[in-house]
């Protein structure tokens, strides 16, 4: 039986891999301010000490998003209640933009509604090819409250996505990919090979190289191409001025 005192969030680490998990099974992990207050903490804090950070849900469901619950005791307090709710899950979404490490969530089960927005601020994602994902805010007469009205135009385009917004229809782990939603997918038998390889991928990977990466493509997204692609030479001068010069010649050739 799940002990609902338990914390919303939990976070452990393995060699250079930091573990988050939204552990509130009995609600398929449902947004509450202490899970949002929870995830970014936990972020922030494994990104100081770990390569990689891997965010999934308990009990085999990502997130069904907000917390029914919840939102309508915030709603009861009045606007300035409800609003902390969507900006202390806001900024665990919007944390991982500015985390120097990569921010793997792998999915399962249910990315609904705010389990979604978060798989759509995340740098890589992996899902099971029987995930059920859909931003369903539209489907219960809501309106997107977790970044999803900006981040789905900017990943699958204006069309697909107020269309989805619109209509709510439910996306397995194959289709995500097809949209672009998802790096890839596996059957469920598969699915914790494709997360293990993946991940460890990533930890092998340059740190300095990852964290000035993943600067150029955010920044990158909030500037004209031109200045876009000005920042990335200065940053690929001072990446290879700081020592990746070196590296490239020994791995090129080797002595």
């Amino acid at each position: 039986m799940t002990n609902v005192d338990e914390p919303p969030v939990l976070a452990r680490v393995e060699g250079r891999v930091g573990h988050v998990t939204l552990n509130r099974p009995h609600a398929r992990n449902a947004v509450t301010i202490a899970l949002a207050d929870g995830l970014h903490d936990a972020l922030v804090d494994l990104a100081d000490r770990v390569a990689v950070i891997v965010v999934r849900g308990a009990g085999g469901t990502f997130s069904a998003g907000g917390d029914v619950d919840e939102v309508a005791r915030l709603a009861a307090e009045g606007p300035e209640a409800l609003r902390v709710l969507f900006e202390r899950f806001g900024r665990a979404c919007s944390v991982v933009a500015t985390l120097p490490v990569p921010v793997v969530s792998a999915v399962e089960g249910y990315a609904m509604a705010g389990g979604f927005e978060f798989m759509q601020a995340s740098d890589v994602v992996l899902v099971r090819d029987d995930a059920v994902i859909a931003d369903n805010h539209s489907a219960v007469g809501q309106v997107p409250g977790g970044g999803g009205s900006q981040r789905l135009p900017r990943i699958v385009g204006p069309q697909r996505a107020l269309s989805h917004i619109l209509l709510g229809d439910r996306l397995d782990g194959r289709q995500a990919v097809e949209w672009g939603l998802a790096y890839r997918s596996a059957p469920a038998e598969e699915f914790e090979a494709l997360v293990e390889t993946t991940v460890a991928r990533l930890a092998r990977r340059d740190p300095k190289a990852t964290a000035r990466t993943k600067r150029l493509v955010y920044e990158g997204l909030r500037r004209p191409l031109d200045e876009g692609l000005a920042m990335e030479t200065d940053v690929v001068v001072e990446h290879l001025a700081d020592g990746a010069a070196e590296r490239l010649v020994r791995a090129v050739r080797p002595e």
